[in-house]
């Protein structure tokens, strides 16, 4: 797992300088047309683009795989146990050391399921790298490598990632790095458009790798986006219906047998549907219990995973080589488990009338013959020697309830929960949503297994409604995790007893531990904020917790001054204080970025003599010159830009390049509201300024620094001491 240091912080409001108001002023309504054309059109091409990825690594995944437990299947029927194991332990070991051999090597930030990564952006933390083409590439090449290798992981949570860096790409036109550029998509310079594409990519990937387009819709809501409009609302709605009608079409091709081994299951992925099913209030009791153990076993899962994750690091730490030896032990290790544990089970007689051939030869199905003889499947077999989507269909069959035994479904429940642990935290893109629901579907069938008769659901729909407990456990984004789960499965009957068993999972989950995604941020290093205040923040006010030294600019500013603060300090923004005699005593003018300084240090916009600006400067510099950079451009830092002793005694005018409208803040106002309010707006920086008017104009700036519960405690440690007020890390 890659941990990241030295994140950067963006602001996702516009930052409003003279360029910007006259950028918009000089707007004809044919260009505020195109502007609003063109938004419009990135969502189409994103949906395309996700789609037409998420198509063809299902279409990749489901043959490469497929061929492997094909050619192995073909060794076990003649009986060549031995070249069986040979040709399954090397093929999963080979495409294990290629994936993780090009995350390593070629981009580590590709690791994981990236959906941390991406939130974390929505928040307003942008680690680096996370959106360049070289991240994009190794996402979908080591994605499909890796679930092909047998490893419990998943592609929903890379797909997540890929529609992300698609949408980035796409909006800031492409990839200056490898001269993969289109002036013509270069419309979007500021953190706020930018980052609704953004949303709109994620939600691309949940739609296209479940092929359900609603659940991505909120998916990105409710477990992604820190913040929502309705006008993106749309946008988002927009870019999952293409996802939706593209990859029906593509899907209907793949019905003639065009598409290999992939393509028969529609837009329903697992059909768990039943027209006679029924429930009373008889099943609600056993549904309950399921939740409560649901949102005990997902707040354990997390509790593991974080736990592992530490130890990862701790390898990962010690180089690359370390990192790909330790993806090979997890690989070497799964593939002697799923093709020794089959052998301990005993092989069954074929049910006298069986809903598919049995013994089934070949890829998938419900009755694997293994090492079984004939008209003998091996029920264990069909659930571990299998992909992680064939598991789950068999695991949700209908009219299944005697085709495995107990003891078969609880050893691969261990096995699914203990090797998704372990397999996530390797140098490869790996994804948490599949293993979670083979996981959770195991545990729901054990529970129907222990009820029997004395329940009307059959063992299919319990593991359906395990699923949805253990995802609502570990994930806890219950409205989107319903309605993935209703377009999986197309069981809407169901729908009440889904949404109570997420609800009680999640309730009981958020009494242990934070979600998952949460947890693996704050392992990953990044200062995500979440969406509640806690009780200490109403205690403090925000004047407890700036601290000094301030660091200000004049409106009119000597160049060694600029150069000074620059070099020596770390800060993003600086507060542009005017005094007399330009006002009549000193005012808060607004606040300046350091981008935007490094950029005036480089353009030499400097001035002979303390005097304000003309409007030449309108023609020297236009708003391109202070738009958001791309991922892949090299950051301009104070060390590269060179000046001349003369330069350095010449003046700035800080007001046109300033904005003169920052958000501001009283010093006595509670830690929390003004933590509600960097969050919901989005900010960067948050001015505080004094209660009384004689002092000076600013007292401090807050930044997401400031709100983190480890820099209160240093500063306030009786806080953490108190049992009444003590700090939730």
């Amino acid at each position: 797992m890659t941990r990241f240091s030295g994140c950067a912080l963006f602001v996702c409001r516009v930052y409003e300088n003279e360029f910007f108001k006259q950028d918009w002023r000089s707007k004809g309504k044919a260009q505020i047309f195109q502007f609003i054309f063109m938004k419009w059109l990135l969502c189409f091409l994103i949906g395309m683009i996700v789609c037409l990825v998420g198509f063809c690594n299902n279409l990749a995944v489901e043959n490469l795989a497929g061929i492997k437990f094909v050619v192995t299947s073909n060794m076990m029927l003649e009986r060549r146990f031995l070249l069986a194991f040979l040709i399954f332990f090397v093929s999963n070991l080979v495409l294990t050391l290629f994936a993780s051999t090009i995350t390593a090597l070629i981009a580590p930030t590709a690791t994981g399921s990236g959906i941390p990564e991406v939130k974390a952006y929505l928040n307003g933390v942008d680690a680096p790298g996370i959106f360049t083409i070289r991240t994009l590439i190794v996402k979908i090449i080591g994605s499909i490598t890796a679930v092909s290798s047998s490893l419990l992981i998943g592609k929903a949570g890379p797909m997540v990632h890929t529609g992300a860096c698609v949408a980035a790409l796409l909006g800031q036109g492409g990839s200056k790095r490898y001269g993969l550029t289109w002036k013509w998509l270069r419309f979007f310079k500021n953190d706020r458009d930018r980052r609704d594409l953004i949303i709109c990519g994620s939600a691309a990937g949940i739609a296209a790798a479940f092929r359900a387009p609603v659940g991505g819709v909120l998916f990105a809501l409710e477990g992604m986006a820190s913040w929502w409009g309705s006008a993106l609302l749309w946008r988002v709605f927009f870019t999952a219906a293409i996802v939706a009608i593209l990859l029906r079409a593509m899907i209907d091709l793949c019905l003639s047998g065009k598409c290999g081994l992939f393509g028969k299951g529609g837009l329903i992925m697992f059909d768990a549907y039943s027209a006679s099913v029924s429930y009373h209030l008889v099943d609600v009791p056993p549904v309950f219990i399921l939740g409560v153990i649901g949102g005990i076993l997902g707040s354990l899962f997390n509790l593991m995973l974080s736990k592992v994750l530490r130890i990862y690091n701790f390898i990962n730490e010690k180089g690359s080589v370390f990192k790909i030896l330790l993806a090979c032990v997890i690989s070497i290790f799964t593939s002697c488990l799923l093709f020794g544990l089959p052998w301990l089970a005993s092989c069954r007689p074929c049910p006298p009338h069986p809903t598919e051939p049995c013994p089934t030869i070949g890829r998938s199905g419900i009755y694997k013959k293994f090492q079984c003889p004939p008209h003998h499947y091996n029920d264990l077999a069909s659930l571990i020697f299998n992909t992680n989507d064939d598991a789950i269909k068999n695991l949700f069959s209908k009219n299944t309830d005697d085709e495995f035994e107990f003891i078969s479904v609880f050893i691969f429940f261990i096995i699914c929960f203990f090797l998704s642990i372990f397999s996530y935290g390797i140098v490869a893109p790996a994804g948490l949503f599949v293993p979670v629901i083979v996981t959770g579907a195991c545990y729901g069938r054990i529970v129907g297994m222990l009820l029997g008769k004395k329940s009307s659901l059959n063992h299919g729909l319990y593991a359906v409604l395990g699923a949805a407990s253990f995802l609502g456990g570990s994930m806890r984004t219950a409205v989107s995790l319903c309605v993935i789960i209703l377009e999986l499965t197309n069981n809407l009957l169901l729908l009440p007893l889904i949404m109570m068993v997420l609800f009680i999972s999640k309730t009981v989950a958020d009494a242990f531990s934070a979600n998952i995604y949460d947890i693996i941020m704050k392992a990953k290093g990044l200062p995500y904020l979440g969406t509640r205040a806690e009780p200490y923040t109403r205690q403090l006010t925000v004047g407890d917790i700036v601290t000094g030294p301030l660091q200000t600019f004049n409106g009119i500013e000597k160049v060694r001054n600029i150069v000074f603060i620059l070099k020596t300090t770390g800060h993003n923004g600086f507060p542009v204080i005017d005094e007399p005699p330009i006002s009549e005593a000193p005012v808060l003018f607004g606040i300046i970025l350091r981008d935007h300084l490094l950029t005036l240090l480089e353009k030499k916009a400097f001035l002979s003599s303390p005097m304000a600006t003309s409007n030449e400067v309108f023609n020297k510099f236009s708003a391109d010159d202070f738009a958001k950079k791309g991922s892949s451009k090299v950051p301009l830092k104070i060390e590269d830009i060179r000046l001349s002793d003369e330069e350095m005694d010449m003046f700035i005018d800080l007001h046109p390049y300033t904005n003169a409208s920052p958000y501001t803040v009283v010093e006595t106002m509670s830690l929390g509201k003004a933590l509600t309010l960097f969050r919901e707006l989005g900010l960067r920086h948050l001015l505080v300024v004094p209660k009384i008017t004689s002092r000076s104009p600013v007292v401090g700036i807050l930044t997401r620094h400031d709100f983190m519960p480890e820099h209160i405690s240093s500063l306030h440690p009786f806080l953490a001491r108190n049992k009444e007020k003590r700090l939730r890390f």
